[in-house]
């Protein structure tokens, strides 16, 4: 299974994701760049920045993408 297979699954079982979690629970490093590949097949993704503590206790900006539009 491809790397934008095992996002589609994900993301057509209704599940949000973002890098941390495409990294740790698919095996993807460039998450963006799968999304791109899903867009450029026809696939609707829909993207919005959110609010994550990183491992320093700090607030970061990471984008989040799901199959349809917000």
């Amino acid at each position: 299974m491809t790397q934008v297979e095992r996002l589609a699954d994900w993301l057509n079982a209704g599940r949000n994701i973002n890098p941390l979690e495409a990294w740790t629970a698919l095996g993807i490093y460039r998450l963006s760049a799968r999304v791109f590949d899903l867009r450029k097949a026809g696939w609707h993704i829909g993207m919005k920045m959110v609010d994550v503590e990183n491992q320093f206790g700090e607030t970061v900006k990471v984008a989040q993408y799901r199959r349809d539009t917000w």
